[in-house]
């Protein structure tokens, strides 16, 4: 059976059961289409939360994020300790309280605790803003994955998942999706660590990946490290080592902040915690939600370092049992006659992986341009275009003239240039030919890499799917209530029946679908990256007025409303000077490079700052401005109170 045809039947299977728990679990009244009737078992709910939060950016994107990674791969290790620490304060200090309040979502909660309807509309202006551009990157994980496995346009792929989302999302709510979560969990966690084993097991002998990523080195008879040859060929190659420390420690610090404090604001995961029986289910729920995060978890720091090992060596043979130079570099002869390396056309043909034989030698050489080679070689090329176009004989002189410096010139500079103990010129490299290696690939690719089984590829196929739909779910089911529970219900027609507020949700879960879809067809930029702005936003709003809420008696309807604008606003703005106005290409003030960064910040850690604007703004406003009243003092002394948590109410 080919490829294709399999990719086809294991990802049609998994679409047939998601579909299937939809109409078996199809939400029958607005406690069901919001909160699934808030009689899901801790440990089913803690599986849902695991599918819900390891969505695209965590299956596809965050092992080529720590693999890729220019500056090496601890840096990046911010992702794992970010997501994982902010479920431990999810745990702590949000969760139970928020279910104690026994209502369906979080600007309805912000809107009574701090008695406005003012506040509660912000809450959805915040909340619309981070689920719009978290599931931004969904889409895109769901694009990247059908255009490479079921073979399609990534538009095509785009249409295709939002039409599956449509069909259960709509149908089923809260109820539907939780129970589609947790086939959608054990889809994913298969996918992910099934081609781990086996790549743990021929690189380094070890079963755990977990192990292995710091296990011994098989094919060099354990002589090294694992993670030793692979520093020893990034090295060669010009990268920097894949364990060197980061240089901006401060910087690293308010990244993992912003990321655990936006985990803990996050609406769609806040919202999880809804569905259980109990207030003591809650905190329980969080607990399951890690121990299922953490299987993958736990494994991705091993995926990128043995994805990025396996790239190497497949374009630098010799690096596989010596150093990278020690034979030649992949031919181009080779990638197109040998089937255990058909994933290199195959990739190249989606555009997210790009090489070229730049120098005519028939070698596709991989390696970390220096900035003078780019700069001689663009340079060069210059200098040959115009002599290319020269129309009279007596310009050719001097351009050929030219041509002949620019040449001497670069052959100067590759000459001076040194990568693995030899220069440029001794190793016969020019320029790199591997243009373009996509981050999002290196989980999707990582088994043909690693030539496995095909049904191991599409397994795979099924769980990128699994993760980006489960987590895009529960995005749109966060920007639906918001808008038919706490905009349509809670401000513009608090009389509406529970039979029209049903409907107001799913026509607006169809249109929150269609904007994320269209959003989808030109994301501004890879899975991870995206989400992470999602996070710096949710951190800067949602999760200091929630602390708030549920810590301080003082803090008012004012201090609420102008702390989130201030947070929002901030952390938006900060944001878009470095990535474009609203995330429009060309739009940005300043280059996104380390070295224009104000104090080192970059725009997926200025979420933390975001936060201390939001709290300083809103006990400042607060201390200058009118106490709470006593009942809602009364309100937020009976929160802290564990035991006697009720039923929702709608209001």
């Amino acid at each position: 059976m080919d490829q294709f045809t399999l990719n086809l039947i294991v990802v049609g299977i998994t679409f047939a059961i998601y579909i299937g728990i939809a109409i078996w679990a199809r939400a029958g009244s607005t406690s069901e289409f919001y909160a699934a009737g808030q009689g899901v078992p801790p440990v089913m709910n803690g599986m849902a939360t695991g599918a819900d939060w390891m969505s695209a950016a965590s299956f596809i994107s965050m092992a080529g994020i720590i693999a890729l990674a220019p500056v090496g791969g601890y840096t990046q290790s911010a992702f794992l300790m970010g997501w994982t620490g902010g479920y431990v304060l999810l745990a702590m200090l949000l969760a139970p309280y928020l279910r104690k309040f026994g209502k369906f979502t979080v600007p309805e909660f912000i809107g009574d605790r701090f008695y406005s309807k003012t506040a509660r509309l912000v809450a959805v202006l915040c909340l619309i803003v981070i689920s719009v551009t978290y599931v931004i990157g969904q889409m895109r994980g769901v694009g990247v994955t059908f255009s490479r496995f079921l073979e399609v346009t990534t538009d095509t792929g785009l249409y295709i998942g939002a039409a599956v989302v449509f069909a259960y999302a709509v149908l089923g709510g809260m109820k539907g999706i939780t129970y589609t979560q947790v086939a959608q969990y054990i889809v994913l966690i298969i996918a992910y660590t099934i081609p781990a084993i086996f790549i743990s097991l021929s690189l380094t002998g070890n079963f755990l990946p977990q192990l292995g990523l710091i296990g011994s080195y098989a094919p060099q008879g354990g002589e090294i490290s694992m993670l030793a040859k692979l520093d020893q060929v990034v090295t060669e190659l010009g990268f920097t080592a894949y364990t060197a420390d980061t240089t901006n420690m401060f910087n690293m610090f308010l990244f993992t902040m912003a990321l655990m404090i936006g985990t803990a604001g996050l609406p769609h995961v806040i919202i999880r915690f809804f569905t259980v029986p109990k207030v003591a289910d809650a905190r329980s729920s969080a607990g399951w939600a890690l121990v299922f995060i953490a299987l993958l978890y736990t494994v991705a720091p091993a995926v990128g370092a043995m994805a990025r090992l396996n790239l190497s060596t497949t374009f630098w043979p010799g690096a596989v049992d010596g150093s990278a130079f020690s034979k030649p570099a992949l031919s181009v002869a080779e990638i197109e006659s040998n089937p255990k390396l058909s994933w290199i056309n195959t990739w190249k043909a989606t555009k997210l992986l790009e090489f070229e034989d730049k120098n005519g030698d028939g070698l596709i050489q991989y390696f970390n341009e220096p900035k003078a080679v780019t700069e001689a070689n663009k340079a060069l090329a210059e200098a040959q275009k115009a002599l290319a176009e020269a129309a009279a004989d007596a310009d050719k002189t001097a351009l050929e003239a030219a041509v002949t410096a620019a040449t001497e010139a670069r052959d100067k500079v590759l000459a001076e240039t040194m990568l693995g103990g030899k220069s440029m010129a001794e190793l016969g490299l020019t320029a790199n030919e591997v243009t373009k290696v996509d981050n999002d690939i290196m989980v999707l690719a990582n088994p043909e890499i690693a030539a496995l089984p095909g049904w191991v590829v599409a397994l795979v196929a099924a769980g990128g799917l699994a993760a980006a739909l489960s987590t895009a779910a529960g995005l749109l089911l966060a920007i639906s209530s918001a808008v038919s529970h706490d905009l349509i219900k809670g401000a513009i027609n608090p009389n509406i029946s529970e039979k029209g507020e049903l409907l107001a949700a799913r026509i607006s879960m169809a249109f929150a679908i269609a904007l994320a879809t269209w959003l989808g067809l030109n994301p501004p930029g890879f899975a991870a990256q995206v989400v992470a702005l999602a996070f710096g936003l949710a951190a800067a709003t949602i999760f200091p007025v929630l602390m708030m809420g549920i810590f301080s008696k003082r803090v008012n309807t004012a201090g609420a409303v102008t702390g989130m604008l201030a947070g929002l606003v901030f952390t938006s703005v900060y944001i878009f000077l470095y990535l474009g106005w609203f995330f429009i290409p060309g739009t940005n003030v300043y280059p996104n490079t380390p070295d224009q960064h104000f104090f080192g910040i970059s725009p997926l850690s200025i979420g933390t700052i975001g936060a201390v604007v939001n709290f300083i703004v809103a006990y400042v406003v607060s201390m200058v401005t009118k106490a709470p009243p006593q009942h809602v003092v009364d309100l937020v002394e009976s929160i802290r109170v564990p035991k006697g948590a009720g039923q929702a109410v709608a209001h």
